[in-house]
């Protein structure tokens, strides 16, 4: 009796990138790619479609992004098997998928021999996590939270606006977003603004592309 395929959706707004994966998992007899999409919510509606063992999701897409997608594949299948592949190294990007419901987080330069025993070991119900991942994954887990509104104010600061502007356009006073950035900077465990942008940029906090 022949063995059943893994059935993979593959994610990712890059053609050349979804040709590469086409080739690798098309060499694994066990595997097979049933769909692929270019942003997540042409995710959502392929999974739907589709109801693949496996989801190789991207994280940077137009429309809707890979975060985003997770939340949305996983609120309705709470089953559904996702594994991100990206290129963001951001230790807040590794926690935002994971907590978004993806079974593990690899990055692109990952070897095929690797992916392909990643997505076997996932689709048996594993949840394995690469080693400099799971380091990250630990570093952002003793890192305070920001709040939602210190969030946007640290994005808008990534953006050069200066207080004035930013309490202009989040409706509060000038006072209050001092006092936000203040209690930013203190999280970080920085001193001043540009040094907030450029951790904020490297752990995946903020991203300016």
């Amino acid at each position: 009796m022949e063995q059943r395929r893994i059935r993979i959706l593959v994610v990712d707004d890059h053609p050349l990138l979804r040709a590469g994966l086409d080739t690798s998992i098309g060499a694994e007899s066990d595997m097979e790619i049933v769909a692929a999409a270019s942003n997540g919510q042409e995710a959502l509606e392929l999974f739907r479609q589709h109801q693949p063992d496996i989801t190789l999701m991207d994280l940077k897409m137009p429309v809707t992004g890979g975060v985003e997608a997770i939340q949305a594949i996983r609120g309705q299948f709470r089953s559904a098997k996702i594994v991100v592949l990206s290129t963001y190294e951001g230790d807040e990007d590794i926690y935002r998928a994971l907590e978004a419901g993806a079974a593990t987080y690899l990055l692109k330069d990952t070897l095929s021999e690797d992916l392909v025993r990643v997505i076997r070991e996932v689709f048996a119900g594993g949840r394995p996590l690469p080693a400099p991942v799971a380091q990250r994954l630990a570093d952002r887990m003793l890192q305070p939270d920001l709040t939602a509104r210190e969030l946007e104010v640290l994005r808008l600061i990534a953006k050069g606006k200066r207080n004035k502007e930013i309490a202009a356009q989040l409706g509060i006073t000038e006072e209050t977003t001092q006092g936000h950035v203040k209690n930013v900077l203190s999280k970080l465990g920085l001193h001043d603004r540009t040094e907030a942008v450029a951790v904020a940029v490297r752990r995946g906090i903020v991203h300016l592309d």
